[in-house]
């Protein structure tokens, strides 16, 4: 009986990995590849749609007499060459896009593309007519067509043409529509990845005019991760303090979602990157999420749009606010809370359903981190306090199993004399687990409980950017990968490398390891009496050893340092039992 259920426990753990990976991992999309020079160009998003929900019939983007209403083809698209302000923060490279007035070309300067320190900066944000556009844009919509606006096609003249934004030197653009409309757009960058964003209108002409501010996030193309995991990417927010996520394929399918809220922030994410937009958070906000087929690629939108001011003549009237377009980082999208007080910005790192372990469990392993100064001996401490954690209930499962153990002879004994009655071997059996204190169901707790924190450490080496690419020792560079080793060319002494199609067979040294010390505490406890239900449990290692070795090599690492504490402890309880027993 102990040992079904200890069966049925592990087999709930393993059906759970098994759905995580089939069911809840992003499903990837097929990559769109980079032209050759001698390609046609590629394709480039229409203009945007009308922000907020706000369909285009009533509230049109309108746009400078004579100029297009859509975006430029792919042979004039903006590029990083033409009328630019460059952007140089100790963070970000790139530049701003004086067609449009858009953020369109971003690299980030602590993050490379892979381990090598010489290869290119990741990059974030591009313009249309590159081969992965991704931008934000900023602007108005008036209620009356007749208003002149400054829209994607629009030239803004900057007022220190060849400055550069700083974090000390913030940039001004300005347009103006003919009609007494001047428009200001006063941009301010911090030393990290934050862009506050004021626009302002000054009224010159004789009559009011209303517009409704708004921001957006456009993107070209499914880019979720091949990676295997189960992190949310693609368009999110937080609205009325409630994250709102969006698959691509669901938003393919609906085509545009809305929602209000008093303020709130909305963008694309990426595994590990993110670009979103938001207003002042007093500010009320419509936001929206759109699909639209763009000359048959996707394009993903999503936008704010606050509500309406009115300038009267002679009046000036300004908006507020932020573009983010970095790296996930906890601590720093924490301050962002605070000031300029973007709400639930942690929530943009999916923490998932054990949020309040996963996060904790982040922090408690940067706090170790910063005082063992390697993420893997922090995940090896944290092991460790999680065992002493666990070690009264611990302790009373190995009593209970010693019980058990002890009571085998007996319980083969009922099974026997009672082979034809199931019911009343049961009713033997709990009558004598009942007069020995023995509890069969001790065996399946621990694994239980280890269910939610193996899921929230899963989570924490999976989702937080400050373990991409963190080095361990030996052989593994980067604990949120899966060991690079592999025992079919004898982890690397070989010189070949291992085929593709043979890759769900490539088990690397860790994995190896864990399923080792996971054998070996198997042996120490008590073996089924059922031939069958023993066969069943000596697969367990083998077949956990091959679920867990496409897996991040810091989860593995501390599923083989949790066995090897495992057995450490049931050995020492061993020993005591006997001593006690012999005294």
């Amino acid at each position: 009986m102990d040992t079904r259920n200890t069966i049925i426990a592990i087999a709930l753990s393993l059906a759970i990995l098994l759905g995580w990976e089939a069911y809840i991992a992003p499903m990837v999309s097929p990559t769109v590849e980079t032209p050759t020079t001698n390609a046609a160009p590629a394709p480039v998003a229409p203009a945007p749609v009308a922000p907020g929900g706000v369909e285009s019939s009533s509230l049109p983007i309108a746009v400078p007499a004579g100029a297009s209403t859509t975006a430029p083809t792919a042979d004039a698209a903006p590029s990083t060459a033409g009328a630019r302000l460059r952007v140089a923060t100790p963070y970000l490279h790139g530049s701003i896009s004086l067609t449009g007035s858009r953020f369109d070309d971003m690299t980030l300067v602590n993050y490379r593309e892979s381990l090598d320190r010489t290869s290119p900066e990741i990059v974030l944000l591009a313009p249309a007519g590159s081969p992965k556009p991704y931008y934000s844009e900023w602007g108005w919509i008036a209620s009356d067509n007749a208003v002149k606006l400054p829209g994607p096609a629009t030239v803004w003249t900057p007022s220190k043409p060849d400055a550069a934004l700083t974090e000390t030197t913030p940039l001004t653009l300005t347009w103006e529509n003919g009609e007494g409309l001047v428009f200001t757009r006063t941009i301010r960058a911090d030393k990290k990845y934050l862009f506050a964003v004021e626009q302002t209108v000054v009224n010159n002409s004789d009559r009011p005019v209303t517009l409704y501010p708004y921001s957006l996030v456009m993107r070209l193309d499914d880019h979720a991760s091949e990676e295997l995991g189960f992190s949310h990417e693609g368009p999110l927010g937080v609205f009325e303090r409630k994250l709102k996520e969006v698959k691509y394929d669901d938003l393919k399918k609906r085509g545009r979602e809305t929602v209000e809220s008093v303020g709130g922030w909305i963008g694309i994410t990426d595994k590990y990157w993110l670009t979103t937009v938001a207003f002042d958070p007093a500010v009320k906000i419509s936001g929206s999420y759109s699909y639209a087929d763009a000359a048959g690629r996707d394009r993903y939108q999503t936008d704010l749009r606050a509500d309406p001011i009115t300038a009267q003549p002679g009046e000036t009237k300004s908006v507020s606010g932020y573009l983010f377009a970095g790296a996930k980082e906890l601590q720093l999208l924490d301050a962002y809370e605070k000031d300029p007080g973007i709400p639930r910005f942690d929530l943009a790192i999916d923490f998932g359903w054990y949020y309040f372990l996963t996060k904790p469990f982040f922090l408690g392993l940067r706090w170790l981190n910063g005082h063992l100064g390697n993420f893997g001996l922090a995940i090896i401490a944290f092991s460790t306090l999680v065992r002493l954690l666990m070690f009264p209930i611990a302790n009373k499962q190995f009593k209970s199993m010693n019980n058990l153990k002890r009571l085998q002879p007996e319980m083969k004994r009922l099974q026997e004399r009672h082979a034809n009655d199931r019911t009343k071997l049961n009713q033997e059996l709990m009558e004598l687990y009942k007069r020995e204190k023995a509890n069969p169901l001790a065996g399946c707790l621990p694994i239980l409980i280890q269910i939610p924190v193996f899921y929230a450490l899963y989570k924490v080496l999976s989702v937080t950017i400050e373990m991409r690419q963190a080095p361990f020792y030996g052989w593994v560079l980067d604990l949120s990968a899966p060991d690079p080793t592999s025992v079919l060319n004898l982890f690397g002494l070989l010189p070949y490398s291992i085929p593709a199609f043979l890759g769900f067979v490539s088990i690397g040294a860790w994995p190896l390891i864990m399923g080792v010390t996971m054998w070996m505490q198997q042996k120490l406890s008590p073996q089924p009496a059922d031939p069958m239900q023993a066969k069943i449990m000596m697969l367990m290692p083998i077949i956990i050893t091959f679920v867990l070795a496409p897996y991040a090599a810091g989860l593995v690492i501390y599923w083989a340092w949790s066995n090897t504490l495992g057995i450490l402890q049931q050995w020492i309880l061993l020993k005591r039992t006997e001593t006690q027993t012999t005294t």
